[in-house]
Protein backbone atom coordinates (compact mmCIF):
# COMPACT_ATOMS: atom_id res chain seq x y z
CA UNK A 1 0.00 0.00 0.00
CA UNK A 2 2.70 2.67 0.88
CA UNK A 3 4.76 1.92 -2.78
CA UNK A 4 1.39 2.91 -4.21
CA UNK A 5 1.09 6.01 -2.34
CA UNK A 6 4.28 6.76 -3.33
CA UNK A 7 4.25 6.04 -6.77
CA UNK A 8 0.57 8.40 -7.22
CA UNK A 9 2.53 10.72 -5.33
CA UNK A 10 5.63 10.94 -7.81
CA UNK A 11 3.16 11.17 -10.69
CA UNK A 12 1.64 13.82 -9.02
CA UNK A 13 4.85 15.54 -9.04
CA UNK A 14 5.51 15.21 -12.60
CA UNK A 15 2.17 16.07 -13.44
CA UNK A 16 3.02 19.40 -11.98
CA UNK A 17 6.69 19.85 -13.54
CA UNK A 18 5.33 18.91 -17.18
CA UNK A 19 2.58 21.43 -16.39
CA UNK A 20 4.93 24.09 -14.75
CA UNK A 21 7.32 23.82 -17.95
CA UNK A 22 3.97 24.10 -20.35
CA UNK A 23 2.13 27.59 -18.45
CA UNK A 24 5.57 29.43 -17.57
CA UNK A 25 7.07 30.03 -21.00
CA UNK A 26 3.76 31.94 -22.05
CA UNK A 27 3.61 33.74 -19.01
CA UNK A 28 7.31 35.20 -18.90
CA UNK A 29 6.91 36.12 -22.46
CA UNK A 30 3.81 38.05 -21.95
CA UNK A 31 5.87 39.87 -18.92
CA UNK A 32 8.89 40.39 -21.40
CA UNK A 33 6.45 41.91 -24.01
CA UNK A 34 4.96 44.00 -21.68
CA UNK A 35 7.89 45.51 -20.76
CA UNK A 36 8.65 46.13 -24.65
CA UNK A 37 5.46 47.72 -25.00
CA UNK A 38 6.13 50.40 -22.93
CA UNK A 39 9.13 50.83 -24.35
CA UNK A 40 7.75 51.15 -27.67
CA UNK A 41 5.47 53.69 -26.33
CA UNK A 42 7.48 55.53 -24.43
CA UNK A 43 10.34 55.72 -27.47
CA UNK A 44 7.32 56.42 -30.10
CA UNK A 45 5.29 59.43 -27.96
CA UNK A 46 8.76 62.18 -28.71
CA UNK A 47 8.83 61.33 -32.35
CA UNK A 48 5.63 63.16 -33.94
CA UNK A 49 6.68 62.31 -37.37
CA UNK A 50 5.38 58.80 -36.46
CA UNK A 51 1.87 57.50 -37.18
CA UNK A 52 -0.24 54.73 -35.52
CA UNK A 53 0.90 52.45 -38.36
CA UNK A 54 3.99 53.10 -37.64
CA UNK A 55 3.89 52.52 -34.00
CA UNK A 56 2.28 49.15 -35.21
CA UNK A 57 5.02 48.38 -37.20
CA UNK A 58 7.11 48.97 -34.55
CA UNK A 59 5.48 46.49 -32.09
CA UNK A 60 5.01 43.98 -34.83
CA UNK A 61 8.79 43.67 -34.55
CA UNK A 62 8.71 43.05 -31.09
CA UNK A 63 6.31 40.36 -31.26
CA UNK A 64 8.11 38.85 -33.67
CA UNK A 65 10.84 38.63 -31.56
CA UNK A 66 9.17 37.01 -28.53
CA UNK A 67 7.37 34.78 -31.02
CA UNK A 68 3.86 35.27 -30.10
CA UNK A 69 0.44 34.55 -31.58
CA UNK A 70 -0.31 38.06 -32.50
CA UNK A 71 -1.84 39.75 -36.23
CA UNK A 72 -1.72 43.68 -36.63
CA UNK A 73 -5.25 43.87 -36.33
CA UNK A 74 -5.11 42.75 -32.15
CA UNK A 75 -2.86 46.25 -31.84
CA UNK A 76 -4.50 49.28 -30.63
CA UNK A 77 -3.04 52.56 -30.67
CA UNK A 78 -3.77 55.74 -29.40
CA UNK A 79 -1.77 58.61 -30.19
CA UNK A 80 -3.00 61.65 -27.22
CA UNK A 81 -1.58 64.88 -28.21
CA UNK A 82 -2.71 67.65 -25.89
CA UNK A 83 -0.08 70.85 -25.94
CA UNK A 84 2.89 70.87 -24.59
CA UNK A 85 2.36 66.46 -24.14
CA UNK A 86 2.52 63.78 -26.38
CA UNK A 87 1.95 60.20 -25.44
CA UNK A 88 1.19 56.70 -27.44
CA UNK A 89 -1.19 54.20 -25.58
CA UNK A 90 -0.34 50.78 -27.20
CA UNK A 91 -2.28 47.95 -25.85
CA UNK A 92 -2.69 44.55 -27.13
CA UNK A 93 -5.38 41.32 -26.93
CA UNK A 94 -4.14 37.43 -27.51
CA UNK A 95 -4.45 34.10 -26.69
CA UNK A 96 -2.32 31.49 -25.99
CA UNK A 97 -3.42 27.44 -26.28
CA UNK A 98 -1.73 25.39 -23.69
CA UNK A 99 -1.32 21.57 -24.47
CA UNK A 100 -1.13 19.82 -21.09
CA UNK A 101 -1.66 15.77 -21.19
CA UNK A 102 -5.01 15.36 -21.75
CA UNK A 103 -6.24 18.94 -21.63
CA UNK A 104 -6.00 22.06 -23.08
CA UNK A 105 -6.95 25.68 -22.20
CA UNK A 106 -6.45 29.30 -23.40
CA UNK A 107 -4.47 31.73 -21.35
CA UNK A 108 -5.96 35.31 -22.27
CA UNK A 109 -3.30 37.90 -22.01
CA UNK A 110 -4.14 41.62 -22.82
CA UNK A 111 -0.82 43.65 -22.13
CA UNK A 112 -0.61 47.78 -22.72
CA UNK A 113 1.97 50.48 -22.27
CA UNK A 114 0.37 51.21 -19.12
CA UNK A 115 1.00 55.40 -20.17
CA UNK A 116 -2.73 56.56 -21.42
Amino acid sequence: MGTIKALVGFLAIILVVVCCFKVAPPLMANYSFQDDLRNVALMDSGQLQKSEDDVRTDVMHKVKEEDLPIQPKQITVQRINTPGISAVYVAVDYTVTINLPGYSFDMHFNPDSGNK
